[in-house]
């Protein structure tokens, strides 16, 4: 039964890691990482898919495993939360939605900077 939630909980955030490459206010990342979590615990054929991803597979192999990233693949994550979540603080009106979209952005920053750079290669 544990396998089964697990899993179910594994590809909804799996769907909500690949909405949030489109859509600014849900961030990606820990979704796909949660997703990696979830399947690790759940489905060794759904993790293996994920760690060769051409895409993602690298970086969750880099976080789960060697707990960091690469200080090129941190300015990128910045760069690209910053551009999309901006884009979505702009285009929304709604001042606790914002006020959302704030937290989150701070929180993820902070934990992008705090996380362990790895050297390229």
């Amino acid at each position: 039964m544990k396998k089964k939630l697990f899993f179910i909980l594994g590809c909804l955030s799996l769907l909500l890691g690949a909405i949030g490459i489109f859509l600014p206010i849900l961030p990606t990342t820990p979704f796909v990482l949660l997703s990696a979590f979830l399947f690790e615990r759940s489905s060794e054929k759904f993790h293996k898919l994920l760690l060769e991803n051409k895409i993602f597979g690298k970086y969750i192999k880099d976080y789960t495993e060697k707990k960091g990233i690469t200080y090129k693949n941190k300015i990128i994550a910045i760069t690209v939360m910053t551009l999309g979540m901006g884009k979505g603080f702009l285009a929304m009106t709604n001042i606790y939605g914002r006020v959302a979209l704030v937290i989150t952005f701070f929180a993820v920053l902070t934990h992008l900077i705090k996380m362990k750079t790895l050297k390229e290669g």
